[in-house]
């Protein structure tokens, strides 16, 4: 049992880890610095606190065809993904999923939390 659940935990891993190199070339959007300074462990470079009104932010990703929104997957961060994904669809920004699809199918709700729980070595 314990081989089964060990083997699981490795190919979560692996896809997430394949995920961040798929999409770490979008911009991304996350509520804090921790979460921030977690993603930038699996090399996301172009991210975006939400630090100032939601209105600002929302301009500023504007100017993208396509970005993640990586806030928690707790109510507050639901209802933020929410307003977000909303507002940036209506003006014609892709929002892409994939990576907070994969994070529901985990227990762990925390974007800042990541970096403790999946390996950023790509040594399996």
């Amino acid at each position: 049992m314990q081989f089964g659940r060990q083997l699981s935990n490795e190919l979560l891993n692996k896809e997430f880890l394949n995920l961040c190199e798929k999409f770490k070339h979008l911009p991304v959007i996350v509520e804090g610095l921790k979460d921030k300074q977690a993603l930038q462990v699996f090399g996301f470079e172009n991210i975006f606190m939400i630090n100032k009104p939601l209105f600002s932010i929302i301009e500023e990703l504007s100017r993208f065809e396509e970005v993640l929104i990586l806030t928690d997957l707790d109510n507050a961060g639901r209802k933020l993904y929410s307003v977000l994904k909303s507002e940036l669809s209506y003006r014609g920004v892709r929002v892409n999923d994939c990576l907070r699809h994969f994070l529901f199918r985990t227990k762990h709700r925390q974007i800042e939390a990541l970096k403790n729980v999946f390996s950023s070595s790509k040594n399996f």
